[in-house]
This record gives structure tokens, sequence and C-alpha cells, in this order.
């Protein structure tokens, strides 16, 4: 007879992988355990047809969930088998996640456990990476790990990368379908849904991250005891793929959650960069700066984080609302 987790270590699971990262905090993914294994959907319902009309940044968020899910089973000593689909049919799971007991967690998947709860998407300036050679040969395991490319951008690519954010921006700045969505999810005070205005600036303390998103103004504002915050010395890198279709793309969310989970286990912070791919002129300057021929999927910031506490953790969606069969 399989052992399997009971209906209660999967809903813990389910609800510890509902803190990944996902764009504009829409969660957009649906599980289905079946008593033996657990099924990953993309829940299209909460798909955003302006930015991401195909639905790659939805797959891409359930992937960061799906490493999120497995991360947190390995901790609770139970392996994961993961079977990642390449079926194109609307509505064919993403991915198959089998358990089978005996697993051995070491010292580093509880500090990954740890990093799920402590993982936030920090948008202020980041001084440098203090030990930039200890985080290039993680995201270079992370990288064959996964059958992704990860690309450390140069300090000298920052300026033209900057420029292809406020392009991205410039373009959709008048663009009322954008701008109706991006106000939607970053506008409203939702439970357990979007970007909430404590964890978006107050719009005279807007900190200088040169590559992030615009978004509405919020509540959050600059610690007492943080200081002046200075040009953001981020350590930017990219994600890509050989192909763009729905495999690479769980691929390449399985690789952000493994990515911002050993940043933060690391003591650093970290910020996703979706919107310097959803547009083809930004997505095409991305691919050069990279210098690779896989083709960019998105973008995460990495940096110590300025002095004083940053956003506190972004409302997350009951389980119930997840999860079905268990």
């Amino acid at each position: 007879m399989n052992v399997v987790p009971d209906r209660s270590s999967i809903r813990a699971f389910v609800d510890l992988a509902s803190r990944a990262p996902s764009v504009h905090n829409t969660q957009p993914w649906r599980w289905v355990f079946d008593g033996g294994t657990l099924a990953l959907h993309a829940d299209v319902g909460r798909a955003l047809p302006v930015v991401d009309p195909n639905g790659r940044q939805v797959v891409i968020s359930c992937g960061a969930a799906l490493h999120h899910l497995t991360t947190v089973a390995r901790a609770f000593r139970w392996n994961s088998t993961v079977a990642v689909s390449r079926s194109t049919r609307a509505g064919d799971p993403l991915a198959r996640v089998a358990f089978t007991p005996g697993a051995r967690p070491q010292s580093p998947d509880f500090a990954l456990l740890e990093a799920v709860t402590r993982r936030r998407s920090d948008r202020r300036s980041f001084g440098a990476v203090p030990h930039n050679s200890t985080v290039t040969d993680v995201i270079g395991e992370i990288a064959r790990s996964f059958g992704v490319v990860v690309t450390a951008l140069p300090a000298d690519t920052h300026e033209a990368l900057a420029a292809a954010s406020h392009h991205s921006a410039a373009v959709r700045r008048y663009d009322w379908t954008y701008q109706a969505e991006l106000r939607w999810w970053a506008g409203h005070s939702f439970v357990g849904n979007g970007i909430p205005a404590e964890s978006r600036w107050i719009e005279s303390e807007m900190p200088d991250t040169t590559t992030g998103r615009v978004f509405p103004p919020g509540r959050a504002t600059v610690s007492s005891d943080a200081g002046p915050s200075g040009p953001d010395r981020a350590l930017v890198v990219v994600i890509g793929t050989a192909a763009d279709n729905r495999y690479e793309w769980v691929q390449s969310g399985r690789a952000l959650s493994a990515v911002v989970l050993e940043m933060t286990a690391l003591g650093l912070a970290t910020c996703p960069l979706t919107h310097l791919t959803e547009e083809t002129a930004s997505r095409a300057v991305v691919d050069r700066l990279s210098g690779s021929d896989a083709l960019s999927q998105i973008l995460i910031r990495i940096g110590t984080a300025p002095a004083g506490s940053g956003a506190g953790p972004t409302p997350r969606r009951p389980v119930s609302e997840v999860l079905t069969g268990a």
C-alpha cells in the first residue's frame, strides 16, 4: 500500500506554497488532491488579459508555487516526484506531484522552509550583494536543476535596463486598459488578493529602483531609522529558456522560487520583475543584455535590504479557495 501524506498535511503544504510570488499577487493556481497525487492547474479566471494575454506569467507563477510546495514537503520529511506536463491542451494540469515518505531534511532544508514564511517582494532600493561569488554558485546550480538559463547582468548593463523599464512605463502611461487592470489588482483593498497599499510607496517617497514597475501610490513609507536609500545597487538576474511554451514557463517559475528562497536564506532581499518581459521592445532589450540565446522570462533584483523594516506580508487566499480533495 502506498503511503501518502494525510489531508491535513496536504492542506498545510498548499497553504505554505501559496506564499509563492505571483504577478500582481493574483495567486493563479489551483490544486486537486485525488488521495494519492496532487495536481497543479492554472486558474485562468485570475489571468491578466492585458499584460499577460497568452497566460505565460500565470504559468510562471504556478511553477513558483510548485517549487514552494516541494520545498515545504521535504522539510516535513516527504520526498516529491514532480511530473511537469508537456500538454498544450487548456484545462490539463501543469504538473502532478507524488509523495513518498523518508526524506531526511538537513539544515539547509529547514532554512528554506523558514524562507518561505519570511520572503517578501521588497520594492526598495538595495545595497550591493556582499558575497557575489556565493550567489553566482547558487544560481548556477539552480539553472542546472531546472534546465533554464540564469544570467547575472553586468553592472554596466543596468543603465540600458533602466531605459527599457522607463520606455515600457511610458508606452503604457495612457493605455487605459493597462491602467485599469493594474489598479484593479494594485489599487483596491482586497481580502487575500492583490498588492495592498501597505506594500506600495507614498508617491513622494517612491524609491529609486530604476527598473521596477510603476504601481499606483500606496501607504508604505520609509522607516525612520532607514536613512536615505540612495541609488539601487541590486544584482539583476534573468531567467531564460530555450523555448516559449508551458513546460518552459513552469520550469522558469520553479527556478524563480528557488532563487528567491535561496537568497532569502542567505539574508538577502529580492524582488521579481515581470514588466520588462511583457512588452516586446523591452523584452528584446533584456534578451540582448543577457548575452545568451535564451528567451527572457523573468528578472529578479537581489541585494542587501536597507535598514528599517520593509513591507509586511501580502495577503493570501484561504486554502479552501485553491485546493479541492483535501
